[in-house]
């Protein structure tokens, strides 16, 4: 079976030397196994992400000495991929409209003086979870969540290998009934993610190990649509002096700083830990 990995930024900002650590990474894995390396684009955030950015990333990588195949995947043009999925979780009765802002989240939290904490902050307490649907509040709809707790009684057990932490039970009941679309864009993070890896056949999923807990998600959906499921690699990441992950802020660690300090593709790939 052809290895395909694929490296996926998202054009909110300069690469730095932790994401070229992870193209090289994903590049290297597939070149090793005489595979396929892919190149996305994970631009879905139409309020962040940059048509400039999306530019230097490509150049940067190029320049790295990284070929991918064309065309290269962009979230945003592929947006009618995720609604046959989506609403096949709507047909089994597995999504639920949610009409709450953000503000009122945050205020049913602090009312309650204690929210369960997930990977991505406070676990969204379920207001609109018993609602019934309401075709003439429809517009009023912020987003699309999973019911978590019956997609879990629907899916059974799972798991899946992770090349550093060998076979991993899934528990992606820590992130609650996590978003699957939201009133601006018809797709979130994980069910993109999910969709795109089983459309492009990505065989072997390598990416920091800040990501490792979306993994449990994705798993989930996976086991729901009824998606192949990759292997894993969730590698260290690149750190600062301070100890901390580096973030596209690091300014003086981005590409375009180091290339404009006269470093070469062989001195980044030294830098980033590669041989």
């Amino acid at each position: 079976m052809t290895v395909v990995t694929r490296f996926a930024p998202s054009p909110t900002g300069y690469l730095h030397l932790g994401h070229a650590y992870a193209a090289l990474f994903a590049f290297d894995a597939a070149r090793h196994d005489g595979g396929r390396f892919l190149l996305r684009i994970e631009d879905i955030d139409p309020e962040r992400c940059r048509p400039e950015f999306e530019d230097a990333i490509l150049d940067d990588l190029a320049w790295l000495g990284l070929e991918w195949e064309t065309p290269v995947r962009r979230q945003s043009e592929c947006l009618d991929d995720y609604a046959g999925p989506l609403e096949r979780l709507e047909a089994m009765g597995l999504v639920y409209s949610c009409y709450c802002t953000r503000r009122e989240i945050q205020e049913e939290i602090a009312r309650a003086h204690h929210a369960p904490h997930g990977p991505d902050g406070p676990v969204y307490p379920g207001i609109c979870r018993d609602r019934p649907e309401n075709d003439a509040a429809a517009d009023r709809v912020f987003a699309l969540r999973l019911r978590m707790d019956e997609a879990i009684e629907e899916a059974g057990p799972l798991t899946w290998t992770d090349a550093a932490r060998g076979e991993v039970a899934a528990e992606p009941g820590m992130f609650g009934d996590a978003v699957l679309a939201r009133k601006d864009v018809p797709t979130s993070y994980h069910l993109a993610v999910t969709v795109d890896d089983a459309l492009q056949g990505v065989s072997m999923v390598t990416r920091g190990e800040d990501l490792f807990e979306a993994t449990h998600v994705h798993r989930l959906l996976q086991a729901l649509l009824g998606f192949p499921t990759p292997r894993y690699h969730h590698h260290p990441l690149i750190k600062g002096e301070a100890g901390k992950r580096l973030a596209k802020r690091d300014k003086a660690l981005t590409l375009r700083a180091l290339r404009a300090a006269g470093k070469n593709p062989d001195e980044i790939r030294a830098l980033a830990g590669f041989e």
